[in-house]
């Protein structure tokens, strides 16, 4: 019995770690797609409101992958704002 117990505490231990690896990963991947989006922006558009920056800090990996693609098609701060309308979770 003290066998099978240690062997499931083992287990979860191994699931803990796998799980704590993969959120950093993914948190690792949202921050560099943010910077990147962020950085591709700026060199875009010039500045933009703190406003706007909040709410691109407040978009999924998925939004802003999106945006990183769209917004080589941005020529004014009232593009990203039209964007950011149109794609923007509701309430962010």
């Amino acid at each position: 019995m003290a066998v099978l117990a240690k062997d499931w505490i083992q287990q979860g231990i191994q699931q803990g770690i796998q799980q704590g690896i993969q959120q950093g990963i993914q948190q690792g991947r949202q921050e560099e797609a943010l910077n990147k989006t962020l950085r591709q922006l700026r060199l875009r558009i010039g500045l933009f409101p703190a406003l706007q920056e909040a709410q691109i800090r407040s978009l999924s990996y998925e939004q802003l992958s999106q945006l990183s693609d769209d917004l080589l098609n941005f020529s004014t701060v009232a593009d990203l704002d039209n964007w950011l309308q149109a794609h923007a979770l509701p309430g962010k």
